[in-house]
């Protein structure tokens, strides 16, 4: 664990101060940019459905956000004012217990970021291609996911301010669609069979909706990673919690509500893709035309386009802040010198996604929330430590209860992760136990580490306790 001692790094102080000439996020582009790192839209919850039924699917999309998403967001809100940080969750940790553990919180989120990110590019030309069956035609599917990749990267260099009202374009476009849905509905009553008479799980079962709705309501702290380059992040960062944790609760249950009075059978939600079956059973046909659906498959695009988008902006700060205190090489700290974008963090990540592009990755829901409950997990102790060690720090924002409330806060997310670890032991990836998978890719961290620090690679900035200022 021993490192060669460098001068501390420069105070929060002197990097904002640096910054203000360049346009920062405010509200409700943060909001937006929340909403893709967690959700996107109403795509994705189809398995929900149609593994625990309308009425359970319902129950667990209405009581996740109370169990998962609003302890997660407290936390979040809390740690956001207190240490309004480049890197996030990453300086949390490394704040609250040190570099080793700081250096595991950036290994987990980057390691899962692996398995998360191949997706999106894949899932927009998934939807592309029921638009253009072109594009299912020898490499076409690849050449589409690397434009995904290629312009998010462009995007993300141009700055964070064009990030951030793309993503809240993207989010009124996307859900369009689905409100024409919520609209329509009522219309159809009864008109097209009884969705509760209709069978109901035949897919994943009530525990794989679960964990499939655990997937669609996590990433919340991936916003944290950007706190330097929001506008007063002390205030800002609570409230834009609170608003996406009730956004993306109304996207997700509205729609179901809705197609469920309409009658919609439950096992009509198949697979990913669903909603453009169902939007083309509720809208009919104009002129021989499918609009509706049609609708629905051109947001599914925007919205798979948006979370990688967004994704981009925030898995890019931690090479970024890793490199400031010592944990990558320099080169990674190098900024656009207009839009003070980390270009070469966000060049050599969107190299790495691009990369697994060809590999058919499947989305595997519960190594990445594994990898990904491990890394929380390591935040809900930062919460705690840093009330104990250092109870003083100005927080703009505070969970509620004291101490007792700020343990209690990680109790159901830790009882949730456990339960989809229990669950990780049932898959198999690369002909390996999935638990026994994650905890090779966790254990690596570890020698990563401290090979790095052997090889003299890693020259590691010691920790910095001194408070920010108010924006």
């Amino acid at each position: 664990m021993s490192s060669l001692s460098l001068p501390v790094q420069l105070p929060s102080r002197t990097i904002s101060t640096a910054k203000k000439r360049v346009a920062k996020l405010t509200l409700w582009p943060l909001v937006a940019a929340t909403f893709f790192m967690v959700s996107g839209g109403t795509y994705g919850t189809e398995e929900i459905i149609h593994g625990a039924g309308y009425g359970r699917g319902i129950l667990i999309l209405l009581f996740l956000p109370v169990l998962w998403c609003l302890p997660t967001a407290f936390m979040i809100g809390e740690l956001s004012s207190a240490l309004p940080q480049e890197g996030g969750y990453y300086a949390w940790v490394r704040r609250g217990l040190g570099n080793f553990w700081g250096f595991q919180e950036a290994w987990l989120s980057l390691a899962a970021s692996i398995f998360d990110m191949a997706i999106y590019p894949t899932l927009f030309v998934f939807y592309l291609q029921r638009m253009a069956p072109w594009f299912g035609v020898g490499n076409h599917a690849i050449y589409a996911g690397l434009f995904v990749v290629v312009t998010c990267a462009a995007l993300n260099i141009a700055g964070i301010r064009v990030v951030g009202i793309t993503s809240l374009w993207l989010f009124f476009l996307l859900s369009a669609p689905f409100a024409l849905i919520v609209v329509l509905a009522p219309f159809r009553i009864g008109a097209l069979g009884e969705a509760h008479a209709a069978p109901a799980a035949t897919g994943l079962g009530l525990l794989g909706g679960v964990l499939v709705a655990m997937w669609n309501y996590m990433g919340w702290d991936n916003a944290s990673t950007i706190a330097q380059e929001v506008e007063r992040p002390q205030r800002t960062y609570p409230k834009a919690m609170i608003a996406a944790v009730v956004l993306v609760s109304l996207t997700y249950v509205l729609p179901f509500v809705m197609v469920y009075l309409a009658g919609i059978p439950a096992s009509m939600f198949g697979e990913d893709g669903s909603w453009a079956t169902v939007a083309g059973v509720l809208g009919g046909k104009i002129l021989g035309f499918e609009w509706l659906r049609f609708l629905i498959v051109l947001g599914g695009m925007m919205s798979a386009f948006g979370m990688f988008n967004a994704l981009v902006m925030s898995y890019s700060r931690l090479p970024l802040a890793m490199a400031r205190d010592g944990m990558l090489p320099k080169v990674f700290a190098k900024l656009n010198k207009k839009t003070e974008a980390p270009w070469v963090a966000i060049l050599v990540c969107a190299a790495c996604w691009a990369l697994c592009l060809g590999l058919g990755f499947r989305r595997l829901i519960t190594l990445d929330i594994m990898l990904y409950g491990a890394s929380l997990m390591l935040e809900f102790v930062t919460l705690v430590v840093l009330r104990i060690r250092e109870p003083e720090l100005k927080r703009e924002f505070r969970v509620p209860g004291g101490l007792i409330g700020a343990i209690s806060c990680g109790v159901f997310p830790l009882l949730l992760l456990t339960l989809a670890m229990v669950e990780s032991g049932n898959e198999t990836v690369l002909r390996m136990n999935g638990l026994m998978f994650g905890a090779i890719i966790i254990g690596a961290g570890f020698l990563v580490y401290f090979v790095t620090g052997r090889l003299k690679l890693r020259r590691t900035k010691p920790v910095v306790t001194e408070d920010f200022e108010t924006a």
